[in-house]
């Protein structure tokens, strides 16, 4: 790694640090990288590069924290023009679902690629893409999302997907606060279950309600083009904040999943158990869908009605 690609962030005026690091990553060719060093997590500059330089790059952190973190970021090969797996999703549906059979993020997720996110997780990627083919020869998909209006689309996630949350997010906080109480002496981990189940309904509660009350109303206003001042100076901006709302629920479902074996039923554990792990599968797999409807279709179309 050449040193002017090494950046230590942490030596950088305030002011002068995203500058710094965006110079860097437009000097570099494609192929190339730049490595970043700095003392808390630098999510944010993530979103700001996505924003400003589009889908061109990929992250991959090399330290990550609590002390220090490290970042690479790499310049996509231009001549690669691979598909990410947002796009490849949302071309296909059935793509989609071989994805969760594989335990691939298509959703938060969506911005990488097949083959870096095969690589990460020891997939081979031959497997992965002839199941992708084979999809291609079912029945087609029930929805071709891709062609709906923003404002269509967005009542369907509303109705269909946050309608779902309202409806089980309670019924599974409340299975999760019986099971604690009556098995969480014998099995502790119940304890963190129920912690991490009512923070991720209380997170997907919140975050609903930004956007069915800020963002999918100004996202509807642009499509009839009479968009007006709502606080901020782009929708890019509240979109950001919503991909990282998504972050978070995908962060505590992966907690989840590590706590539960994969939500899987101990050995003896009564019916309550078993229900409990039954609920969050369906409820993960509504979540992804969920959320790659916004971060793979609606944002990108509100981008571009914007632009």
């Amino acid at each position: 790694m050449n040193e002017q690609n090494f950046i230590d962030v942490t030596v950088i005026e305030p002011r002068m640090k995203h500058p710094s690091i965006f110079n860097a990553f437009d000097r570099i060719g494609s192929g190339e990288a730049i490595v970043i060093h700095n003392d808390h997590d630098p999510k944010p500059l993530y979103y700001q590069l996505l924003g400003e330089r589009g889908n061109c790059f990929s992250w991959t952190y090399l330290a990550n924290g609590p002390e220090i973190w490290e970042v690479e970021i790499r310049k996509n090969d231009e001549k690669a023009g691979q598909q990410t797996l947002g796009e490849i999703a949302a071309k296909d549906m059935r793509k989609a679902e071989v994805f969760k059979i594989f335990g691939i993020d298509f959703c938060c997720g969506g911005k990488k690629t097949l083959e870096e996110s095969c690589l990460e997780k020891g997939l081979e990627v031959v497997r992965v893409k002839d199941e992708l083919k084979f999809a291609e020869t079912k029945t087609q998909a029930q929805h071709d999302f891709a062609s709906w209006k923003p404002s269509f689309l967005a009542d369907y996630i509303v109705t269909v997907h946050h309608g779902y949350v309202n409806e089980h997010g309670p019924v599974i906080k409340d299975l999760s606060d019986k099971v604690a109480s009556h098995h969480g002496r014998n099995m502790p981990y119940l304890q963190e279950v129920n912690k991490k189940v009512r923070e991720l309904v209380c997170e997907l509660t919140t975050h609903m309600k930004k956007e069915e009350q800020v963002l999918f109303p100004y996202i509807k206003s642009l499509e009839a083009n009479a968009a007006t001042d709502k606080g901020f100076g782009t929708v890019q901006d509240p979109i950001w904040v919503m991909e990282r709302d998504h972050e978070v629920a995908g962060e505590i479902l992966r907690d989840l999943r590590e706590l539960t074996n994969d939500f899987t039923k101990p050995a003896g554990a009564c019916n309550s158990v078993g229900l409990l792990m039954h609920k969050l599968t369906e409820f993960e797999s509504d979540l992804h869908t969920h959320i790659h409807l916004e971060n793979n279709i609606l944002f990108p179309k509100a981008l571009e009605m914007e632009r």
